[in-house]
C-alpha cells in the first residue's frame, strides 16, 4: 500500500488551511484548434493513471494516511469558442489559468483539472493543475508524458493495476490485509519517531527551527509572467558569465526581485532537490538554500549552489521528520510552518520529455511549469518564485510574484537586458 510522505502531508494541510495554499500547473499550446474528442481522450488517459489516487485516512494511531486508486475527476473544463471569454487573446491566458485551482484536495474532491481554451490565433492551450499534495512539478510532468505516449499508441505501465476494479473495490470495507498493513506501518513510525527523538534528546532539548515571520504588507497579490528564451542563447549567457544554466536562473530571480523593489542586500534562496531515482509521480523532493548578495554573480552563485545541494534543511528541531506524521495536524503545522520559505524559490524543473512535443496529431510550441496560489490571503514569507523549464530548443522562465509591487514586468525587461538576453512571447 502506498502511503502518504512527510511533504505530500505539509501541502495536504495547506487545504485545511495550515500553509500557503498552492497547486501545480502545466500548460502547453498548440498553433492549431484541438477539438472537445482529443482533450476526452487525454482526460481519461490521466483518471487511468498516476494521478488517479485519493488520500484514505487510517484508524491506527501513529499509521500514515494511504494513497488509494480512483478514477473520480473532475470533467473536462472546456471554454467553449463561444463562450463568453473565449476565444483568449495572448494577455488572457494566464489571468484565465490562474482560476483554475479551485476544489483541488485529493481527500475530499478530485486532486487534479484539466482544462482547454481556444486562443484568438487560431491555437489552443491546455492547463492541467492539480493539488500539490498529489505530486511534484516532476510527478505532474510524468503523468502528462504518460497519458500522452499512451494516446500516441506507445506502452506504459499505469501507477496502479486493474483501476477499474479497484474503483470498485473502493465500496467495500478496507481488508484484513489493509489492516495489518496500517499496524505495521504504525509500529515502524512509532520506532523511527521514538527512536530518533531520544537520540536528538542526547545533545539537550531540541529547539525549534528559526523562521521569519513575515510583516503585515498591505497590497501584497500574486502577479504571473511567462518568458520564452533561446536556449542556446541562455546556455552561451551562462558559460560567458562562469555560470550554468541553472545559477544563470537563480542570478536573474535574485536580481528580479531586487529589480523590484526588494529592499535588503542580501536574498536567501530556497533550492527545490529532486531526490527520485526514477520516475514516478511522487513529492519526491527536498530542499536546500543559498544567500546571494549584490554583488554575486551567475559563477559564484554556481559555486554556492554546488555546495547546497549536498547538504538539506533539517527536520524540525532535529527530530526525525517522521514525527510530523504521528502528530495532531495542527501540532504538525506549528513545527513545520514556514519550511522552506525563503525570499526566493527557484525551482529547475529540467528538461522536458520528449513525449510533451505533440498532443496527437498536434504540435507542442510551447511548454510551462508553474505553481499557483488558489484563495490566498496570508502570504508567505517568499516574494518571487522562479520556475524553470525546457523543451527542445527552449527554455520557459515562468515567474510567480507574490509582493506588492507591479513592476514584474519592466523589472524582469530590464535584467534580462542587462544580462544580455531577449524573452519571446510565450
Amino acid at each position: 500500500m502506498d502511503r502518504l510522505t512527510v511533504v505530500d502531508e505539509i501541502f495536504l494541510r495547506t487545504h485545511r488551511g495550515m500553509g500557503t495554499p498552492i497547486a501545480l500547473q502545466g500548460l502547453w499550446r498548440t498553433p492549431d484548434t484541438m477539438g472537445p474528442a482529443l482533450l476526452r481522450q487525454i482526460h481519461h488517459e490521466l483518471s487511468h493513471g498516476p494521478l488517479g489516487r485519493r488520500v484514505v485516512r487510517v484508524r491506527v494511531p501513529g499509521a500514515r494516511r494511504a494513497w488509494q486508486p480512483t478514477v473520480r475527476a473532475h470533467p473536462l473544463d472546456y471554454l467553449a469558442a463561444d463562450a463568453d471569454r473565449a476565444p483568449l487573446r495572448e494577455g488572457e491566458i494566464l489571468p484565465w489559468a490562474d482560476t483554475l485551482g479551485a476544489d483541488l484536495d485529493p481527500e475530499f474532491f478530485p486532486g487534479w483539472r484539466l482544462s482547454a481554451a481556444p486562443l484568438a490565433d487560431g491555437g489552443t492551450v491546455v492547463a492541467l493543475t492539480c493539488s500539490h499534495a498529489l505530486a511534484d512539478a516532476r510527478g505532474l510532468i510524468h503523468a502528462v508524458a504518460l497519458a500522452l505516449r499512451s494516446l500516441n499508441g506507445t506502452p506504459t505501465e499505469h501507477a496502479s493495476t486493474a483501476v477499474a476494479s479497484t474503483a470498485r473495490d473502493q465500496r467495500r470495507e478496507r481488508s484484513a490485509d489493509e489492516a495489518r498493513s496500517d499496524w505495521a506501518d504504525a509500529r515502524t513510525q512509532w520506532a523511527t519517531v521514538l527512536g530518533g527523538t531520544a537520540r536528538a534528546l542526547r545533545n539537550g532539548v531540541p529547539r525549534p527551527p528559526e523562521t521569519i515571520v513575515p510583516a503585515a504588507a498591505p497590497g501584497r497579490t500574486v502577479r504571473s509572467s511567462l518568458l520564452a528564451f533561446d536556449a542556446g542563447r541562455w546556455d552561451s549567457v551562462a558559460a560567458e558569465a562562469g555560470g550554468t544554466p541553472n545559477s544563470l536562473f537563480i542570478y536573474l530571480v535574485a536580481n528580479i526581485l531586487w529589480e523590484n523593489g526588494f529592499g535588503a542586500d542580501t536574498i536567501t534562496a530556497s533550492l527545490p532537490v529532486d531526490t527520485r531515482d526514477e520516475p514516478r509521480v511522487d513529492n519526491d523532493l527536498a530542499v536546500t538554500e543559498i544567500r546571494i548578495y549584490r554583488a554575486d554573480t551567475p559563477e559564484t552563485i554556481r559555486v554556492k549552489a554546488r555546495d547546497a545541494y549536498l547538504r538539506r534543511m533539517s527536520a524540525p528541531a532535529g527530530l526525525p521528520e517522521e514525527i510530523l506524521q504521528v502528530l495532531p495536524d495542527r501540532l504538525a503545522y506549528k513545527l513545520s510552518k514556514g519550511a522552506g520559505e525563503r525570499d526566493i524559490l527557484c525551482s529547475n524543473i529540467g528538461t522536458m520529455p520528449d513525449a510533451l512535443r505533440t498532443v496527437g496529431p498536434h504540435e507542442c510550441t510551447r511548454v510551462a511549469a508553474r505553481a499557483i496560489h488558489p484563495g490566498i490571503t496570508d502570504f508567505p514569507r517568499t516574494r518571487l518564485s522562479g520556475y524553470l523549464s525546457r523543451l527542445a530548443d527552449t527554455y520557459t522562465l515562468a515567474l510567480v510574484s507574490l509582493d506588492t509591487h507591479e513592476s514584474l514586468t519592466a523589472a524582469a525587461d530590464l535584467v534580462l537586458s542587462k544580462a544580455g538576453l531577449s524573452a519571446e512571447p510565450w
